[in-house]
């Protein structure tokens, strides 16, 4: 069985035992669209959304030291909006289209769906378009000095822009 049948049962599962999911996206941590059962537009933004509620969410969890990130939970007057981590690279969310959730029940059972999904989607490689997390601890960026790079790099990397005449 290939990766995307296992996800989709996974998926199609969960949407079977808990009714109260009015839909589903996966999608990379990098906000782009891996799969879906909501109209195309709507996968595509809440995609990208997921990512940043992820992003921000994961930058929290960090600032605190209290414990890894486990999930965003964006309460609306006519349900919720929850994003799970999924392996590496990848989100679960999920629509539910009842205010009146069993959120603790939910959350158990979404874990383990997003535990597997993540689980194929690592085995499968880099090949969904998603990007992982990078440290938060991490520099935001690396400068190479000038006098470390070969005399011949050095040379090219000279501004060779000239004003030009008058």
């Amino acid at each position: 069985m290939d990766a995307d049948t296992v996800v989709g049962t996974e998926l199609l599962g969960l949407r079977r035992r808990r009714p109260e999911v009015a839909g589903a996206v996966l999608a990379g941590t990098d906000g782009l669209l891996i799969s879906s059962d909501l109209p195309s537009t709507d996968a595509t933004h809440l995609a990208a959304l997921a990512a940043a509620s992820y992003g921000l969410g994961h930058r929290v969890a960090d600032t605190v030291r209290r414990g890894e990130f486990r999930e965003s939970v964006v309460c609306i007057s006519d349900g919720c909006v929850v994003t799970y981590p999924a392996g590496r690279s990848a989100l679960l969310t999920l629509v539910t289209g009842s205010a009146a959730t069993d959120l603790e029940g939910l959350h158990e059972e979404a874990r383990a769906v997003a535990h597997r999904a993540g689980r194929v989607l690592d085995t499968r490689g880099g090949g969904i378009g998603a990007t992982a997390v990078p440290d938060a601890h991490a520099p935001l960026a690396v400068r190479t000095p000038m006098a470390t790079l070969p005399a011949q790099l050095r040379r090219s990397a000279r501004p060779t822009w000239r004003r030009p005449p008058i």
